[in-house]
């Protein structure tokens, strides 16, 4: 009841008066004048009279609450004000997820010798904290199996195994490391992981469910990324807007910057949709829903009606977002059925000497016509003159 009538002006993003209804401490510290409610006790509670419009006061301003609800809050009051959440409503300053990082203090511990790297710290702090001890290191061959398995997904070979358990050096399971970060199934097993967060298919989905001929060139794309290890805020960059990156004149680079942008192109479209404008911001949506929680773990998609009430998004960044990439050429058309917009990655010469074998089959195909045309002409004369032939013979005939 509060939230549906109050909040708007004593919620979260004002409070008139200095009055604030969206938590039990606010509505206890009251406003500007003092408290508004005295618990278990109506007849002195302020906000009792006011939304009976018993004061010069008289809420809300729309019109009266019912009587039901006016009863209701008077009960409410009554019995103390109890409130199903004690804790005031987090500000979004105050979360976690917004606030900047900073360098955290590396605790102590007992057992320094166990510790290998700094995050080993925490890790052990608490463990001794609770009176417990670290597990065991795990044996070599065990261990070969672990890496294996996480690194590219699939199990050690026996060669691979053997090699390991007999490299006495310090480096051996170093060694094991690179090896399996310079495979290329490396790539392969954690390019799968971001290709779920790009929501990657090879169709369209919904109404047509047409093929993305091309899709895979998006997924070799990203699976090269994580295997040429390309640093995260160029990878980010280049699915954001590589066909507006610098060309660099290596034709295998910059195609593969136009191929980044498969990001944007891939996700579900309505291709069959009647009303093209929906269809246009309906993809719009789309992406700025993926972009948000693929790039910052974040649901945008909300504040297409309205502002977050805790995440620090509102409808004018949503509506930034849409103008962005309603300036960007996702699809040919918005027409029943849509086409969506393709970029040929060919080099010019590449494109010459497919200009000049299109142009000589289409040379061969007007000779080819152009002989069927004249040996048609050359049966129905023929033909003609059989049948001339013929009714003189009937002709003659005839008359004998």
């Amino acid at each position: 009841m509060l939230a549906k009538n109050c909040y708007t002006c004593h919620g979260p993003k004002q409070q008139f008066a200095g009055l604030r209804l969206d938590s039990r401490a606010a509505l206890l510290k009251g406003s500007e004048r003092g408290a508004v409610i005295v618990p278990g006790k109506p007849e002195k509670s302020r906000l009792l009279t006011a939304i009976g419009y018993q004061d010069e006061i008289r809420m809300p301003p729309s019109g009266k609450l019912t009587s039901a609800e006016i009863a209701n809050l008077t009960a409410w009051v009554k019995m103390g004000a109890p409130w199903g959440q004690e804790k005031p409503v987090v500000k979004r300053a105050q979360h976690w997820a917004f606030i900047p990082p900073r360098e955290p203090t590396l605790p102590a511990v007992r057992d320094a010798r166990w510790v290998k790297s700094p995050l080993d710290r925490f890790i052990l702090a608490r463990l001794e904290a609770k009176g417990l001890r670290p597990a065991p290191p795990a044996d070599k061959r065990t261990l070969i199996r672990r890496a294996t398995f996480d690194l590219i997904g699939l199990p050690p070979t026996n060669a691979e195994v053997t090699a390991f358990l007999a490299d006495d050096s310090p480096d051996a399971f170093a060694k094991v490391v690179d090896r399996l970060l310079a495979s290329p199934r490396y790539g392969e097993r954690w390019g799968r992981h971001w290709l779920d967060v790009a929501r990657y298919a090879d169709s369209n989905g919904l109404d047509e469910n047409l093929c993305y001929a091309d899709a895979w060139r998006y997924r070799d794309y990203v699976i090269q990324a994580f295997n040429d290890d390309k640093p995260y805020d160029r990878f980010l960059t280049e699915q954001l807007a590589g066909d507006l990156l610098p060309k660099t004149g290596v034709e295998a680079q910059d195609n593969a910057q136009m191929i980044a942008t498969g990001f944007l192109a891939l996700g579900a479209k309505m291709l069959a949709e009647d009303d093209g404008v929906k269809m246009q911001m309906d993809i719009i949506d789309e992406q700025i829903d993926t972009v948000g929680k693929a790039f910052m773990g974040l649901t945008m998609g909300c504040a297409r009606c309205h502002d977050h009430k805790f995440d620090p998004i509102k409808m004018t960044d949503y509506y930034g977002l849409a103008g962005i990439f309603h300036s960007t050429k996702t699809m040919e058309n918005f027409r029943v059925v849509a086409v969506w917009n393709e970029n040929v990655l060919a080099s010019a010469e590449t494109q010459r000497k497919l200009a000049a074998q299109e142009a000589e089959i289409a040379a061969a195909k007007r000779d080819l016509a152009a002989r069927k045309s004249a040996a048609l002409k050359r049966l129905v004369a023929d033909a003609r003159r059989r049948l001339g032939d013929y009714l003189l013979a009937g002709a003659e005939l005839r008359r004998q």
